[in-house]
């Protein structure tokens, strides 16, 4: 089953599930993803970004090698805006701010990323609070992650104290088992249409 977001003779938005690949696995038994599934009605759409197999939303397509080139040289310079929704472990102290700490790949545990002073890439988050559910020691936040590295979210929100509620890679036990799945969507992504110049947002509505 496939939703589709947005749908031109340029590009195609699509709405991933949780808990299906972006793009095939290793062997066999990790072949059904979003990109194959949408190959098989539109063999033109080769997929610009990836979500982590957890995060649900939003993932663009080019149509053809030329829209694929232009919508991943808009995301390599920061032209697209995108804005996530995540619930999180914990009442956060202020209503917006900026998390800048450089990531890398824990290799003994792959595929987990961890803040790495000496050899971390920059990496930048900015947050804003939508709501506070103090009877469950929540936060609902829309996460702008200005950078794209692996598990950026994840591992920046797990730094300052509030992992977020379903995360069975970074959250500790309680709270990775808190929720049927990670509480991470793609919500919005604001471009300009690689075809005609104009101004282009899309939205997926929060499953959560």
């Amino acid at each position: 089953m496939l939703t589709l977001i947005h749908l031109d003779a340029a590009l195609i938005a699509a709405d991933k599930p949780a808990g299906l690949l972006a793009v095939p696995g290793r062997g066999p038994a990790n072949a059904d993803c979003l990109s194959a599934r949408l190959q098989a009605e539109h063999a033109d759409a080769l997929i610009v970004h990836r979500l982590d197999m957890a995060t649900s939303g939003l993932i663009l397509f080019g149509r053809g090698a030329a829209m694929q080139r232009a919508l991943s040289i808009a995301f390599a310079e920061r032209r697209i805006d995108k804005r996530y929704i995540a619930i999180v472990d914990g009442l956060l102290a202020d209503d917006a701010g900026e998390i800048a700490l450089p990531l890398s790949a824990n290799w003994p545990n792959r595929p987990r990323q961890v803040v790495d002073a000496q050899r971390g890439k920059p990496a930048l988050t900015r947050w804003q609070v939508l709501e506070r559910d103090a009877t469950r020691c929540r936060t609902r936040l829309a996460l702008q992650p200005v950078t794209g590295r692996s598990h950026q979210l994840r591992v920046h929100l797990q730094a300052i104290g509030h992992p977020m509620i379903g995360d069975e890679l970074y959250a500790p036990p309680d709270i990775a088992a808190a929720a049927p799945r990670l509480l991470l969507h793609a919500s919005r992504l604001r471009l300009t249409h690689p075809a005609d110049g104009t101004p282009l947002e899309l939205q997926s509505p929060v499953p959560f």
